[in-house]
């Protein structure tokens, strides 16, 4: 017998109330992989505009060097 289970929808991290900054970079690591590339939505289970978001504050944290480029 096949039974097929869904997996659960995630919620999105921001549209619960939460914010993200550019300063908080331990949040920011939870979006980031282990060489230091953005994660896709479907494994952060960001909305597309808060994916927008957070992609652009790991960028500004790059920049100014809060964030590596690469590991």
């Amino acid at each position: 017998m096949a039974e097929f289970f869904r997996k659960k929808k995630k919620v999105c991290y921001m549209c619960t109330g939460k914010n993200i900054d550019y300063k908080d970079v331990e949040t920011l690591k939870k979006y980031i992989n282990d060489k230091g590339k953005i994660l896709p939505r479907r494994v952060t289970g960001a909305c597309a505009r808060h994916q927008r978001y957070i992609a652009g504050q790991i960028k500004r944290a790059r920049s100014i060097g809060l964030l590596p480029y690469t590991k």
